[in-house]
């Protein structure tokens, strides 16, 4: 069962301490422990413009992250709650609360692009928070996301003209939502009621005119429609007149505020309950808390280091952590699941090779399923490996209990016999027929014996093997029998010893071809689901590349729609090349079959040694034969 957080009360997750980022680790260890996929809401905007109020409420709570009711700003860094998502129970919502921006104490203003930058990385859902209306002082405010082309990169390579790749944000960047506090306008627009969310699209309509002045107004505006195809807006009533309420606003009754605002605010609640989407990574990479914290640490090391984020190599440092885990957790659901379906000895190796092959299907679904971006499928060679050691240590607990048992039931049938000899029994004249009849009962008998297991014969063999030289010594003894008939018994114990050793070749034989081509059909059996998980993803590059697609076409259409001829010209050549790409990519299944072509080289070259160690048995066998 997937782990739930139980977090009383906020901590900060990143520290700003004299504007220098850092994680805190007891927020690490926190996000460590959530296995579930989450649901972020990240909240920015001006100091003092009461963005801790509605996460608080968003944790269903009054209090927990700090309230500031003077100039200062109160949260530093960015500061987590996770809580029960209170609609998803099989979700977790994490809450991000970031400083204010634009504290007038700030020496750095780069600072607080990192803080929006961080913050737009890390969630699935962006809340800008700010004051009174919609204006161009709002916008100018927001100047923010006009920084995001230098401090968040979508891939490690350059683009082949240089230019950055800003255009891809749309494939990753969470859903934009204005909360407008404190609004006192009417909604109206030339007379007639609007939406709040048509009140944010006619304030991101771009300004009429040429002038530096326009231009400058406009980069905000473009950006916003650009990077977040999905927005929506909420307005605010002012929580209360009352100055002295305001100042406390955590510890007032709900009564006490205005019945407007508490409307809105759970309207805004329930919306984000409602919508706000689990937090995936391009790919259809679902995050969980444990793969969260991961991303945290990638990111605040990147800038640290004085370099800009980039998604793909987050994507990287966190697929390799994930496929080793998904790796480990594979190999053990294999083992776990050995351990309670075999029960030694199994009657013949064909029913433990049948065993093995569904408990590896299994495990090989559950790395397929946890797994991702082994693009060289090493990952998958390791499981491979691993799982083959795994099944060699059952194969010989096999043949160990096999041994075992078939020894100590043979000891148990032999009983009489070896007593007969101590006491001298069969050193009469007609004694090696009697002995004779006592060994033929014993193999009778043995033979009636259940589930002895794979060294059944071998184990039979040895016994025979070592009662030759007493046979042959009674033999020997034996007055009641000519030398003719002592000589044709030796060469009849001859043939019957030498017929016995072929049929346990032939036996070895047929199990090292059972190995083989169950080594083929478990190769057969990767090869298959590897090539859905492929499918799948292309599935979602596809669907990643036609919405990036759906996108720019629906905001040429805006452009040409408001006159803005130049500029839906100017997404030409990015529309045509995204067509292009994805025209490409639906002819195109020669790379899934390249892909397909490279693992059955890695993991055949990981089963080499097992394969050539049977090839080389089965030839030996055949010279024998």
């Amino acid at each position: 069962m997937a782990s739930r957080p139980n977090m009383m009360a906020p901590v900060c997750l990143v520290e700003n301490n004299n504007e220098q980022l850092s994680v805190n680790q007891e927020a690490l260890r926190i996000l460590d422990q959530i296995s579930q996929p989450v649901v972020v809401v990240a909240i920015v905007g001006l100091y003092r413009t009461g963005k801790s109020y509605l996460m608080n409420q968003l944790a269903g709570q009054n209090h927990g992250f700090p309230l500031g009711s003077t100039v200062q700003s109160e949260t530093k860094g960015i500061w987590m709650w996770c809580v029960p998502h209170p609609l998803n129970s099989d979700h977790t919502l994490v809450l991000l609360d970031t400083e204010g921006l634009g504290d007038v104490e700030k020496g750095d203003p780069k600072n607080d692009s990192w803080i929006f930058a961080l913050a737009i990385l890390l969630c699935s859902s962006f809340v800008y928070n700010s004051m009174s209306t919609i204006n161009h002082q709002a916008l100018e405010q927001l100047h923010y996301v006009t920084e995001l082309t230098e401090l968040i990169r979508a891939k490690s390579s350059p683009t082949p003209d240089g230019a950055d790749d800003s255009s891809e944000f749309v494939s990753f960047f969470p859903d934009f939502i204005w909360a407008v506090r404190d609004f006192t306008l009417e909604l109206k627009l030339n007379g007639h009621p609007i939406t709040e969310d048509e009140y944010l699209e006619n304030a991101l309509k771009l300004i009429p005119g040429r002038n530096p002045k326009a231009q400058k107004s406009n980069i905000p505006r473009e950006c916003i429609r650009h990077f977040f195809p999905k927005r929506k807006c909420f307005v605010f009533d002012r929580p209360t007149n009352d100055k002295n309420l305001l100042a406390r606003i955590e510890q007032v009754e709900t009564q006490q505020l205005e019945p407007k605002f508490v409307e809105q605010t759970k309207m805004f609640c329930s919306y984000i309950f409602t919508h706000a989407r689990t937090k995936t990574l391009r790919g259809g990479i679902t995050i969980t808390g444990k793969r969260l914290s991961t991303l945290v640490v990638t990111y605040v090391d990147t800038i640290k280091s004085g370099a800009v984020p980039c998604l793909e190599n987050a994507v990287t440092a966190l697929a390799e952590l994930e496929n080793s885990a998904a790796v480990q957790k594979a190999a053990d659901h294999y083992s776990e699941q050995m351990a309670q379906r075999v029960s030694f000895p199994t009657d013949s190796l064909q029913e433990l090779l049948d065993l093995h092959a569904a408990c590896e299907r299994e495990a090989v679904a559950i790395f397929m399923q946890n797994s991702f971006k082994d693009d060289k499928q090493l990952f998958l060679k390791n499981l491979v490996e691993t799982i083959k050691d795994k099944k060699d240590g059952f194969l010989q607990q096999n043949e160990e209990a096999s041994v075992k048992y078939c020894q100590a039931k043979l000891e148990q049938l032999s009983v009489p016999l070896l007593e007969g000899i101590s006491a001298g029994m069969f050193s009469v004249p007609g004694g090696h027929k009697l002995y004779m009849e006592r060994k033929e009962k014993i193999e009778q008998d043995y033979s009636l014996v259940p589930r002895k297991g794979v060294k059944a014969n071998e184990v039979l063999q040895s016994f025979l093997q070592s009662q030759a030289p007493i046979e042959k010594s009674i033999l020997q003894a034996d007055k009641a029998l000519t030398d003719q008939e002592k000589a044709m018994a030796e060469e009849r114990a001859r043939k019957e010893a030498a017929e016995k050793e072929q049929e346990l070749m032939k036996q070895k034989l047929q199990e090292q071809q059972q190995e083989m081509e169950a080594q083929k059909r478990s190769l057969e059996e990767n090869m298959c689901q590897l090539k859905e998980k492929l499918e799948r993803d292309r599935e979602n590059y596809m669907r990643e590349q036609n919405m990036m697609l759906e996108h720019k076409l629906k905001l040429q259409e805006e452009m040409l729609k408001d006159g803005y001829k130049r500029k839906a010209e100017e997404m030409n050549d990015e529309i045509n090349r995204l067509k292009n790409m994805i025209n490409a990519e639906k002819n195109n299944t020669s790379w899934i079959e390249s892909v397909l072509g490279t693992a059955v080289t890695v993991i055949t070259s990981a089963l080499c040694d097992k394969l050539g160690g049977i090839a080389k048995g089965i030839g030996s066998l055949l010279k024998k034969k």
